[in-house]
């Protein structure tokens, strides 16, 4: 391969590389503010052992991500629906414009032909 080809497949590689480095940042900062938050809250029960506040951090730690996947999940599939929503009426609308344009064509076509008629059979 060469030439546009394959420039454009290393542009798509590359966009998929940022895209992953993105998505594991973004993921990276919501595990750390969960830990940060869990940390927050383990420190608001000062009666804990050494060993129940790591465990208190782990779950609170383990019941926020479980929560931000649950979202992003649900987050995920309304935005697939609402893309074949859109999809379906961008094709919807495309079929209308198309039928309209062909309408249109067709009956200019036809004054055309009913015009020159008039001109020759007077």
């Amino acid at each position: 391969m060469s030439g546009p080809v394959r420039q454009r497949e290393t542009e798509s590689e590359i966009a998929e590389g940022i895209a992953r480095i993105e998505g594991y940042l973004l993921a990276r900062s919501h595990v750390q503010e969960a830990e940060r938050d869990a940390e927050a809250f383990a420190d608001r029960l000062p009666w804990l052992t050494t060993g129940q506040r790591e465990e208190v951090v782990r779950v609170y730690t383990g019941d926020r991500i479980a929560v931000s996947r649950r979202v992003l999940a649900a987050l995920v599939a309304r935005s697939q629906e609402l893309r074949a929503e859109y999809t379906a009426r961008y094709e919807e609308l495309r079929r209308r414009l198309l039928c309209a344009s062909v309408a249109a064509l067709l009956g200019s076509a036809a004054l055309c032909v009913f015009a020159g008629f008039l001109a020759t059979h007077r």
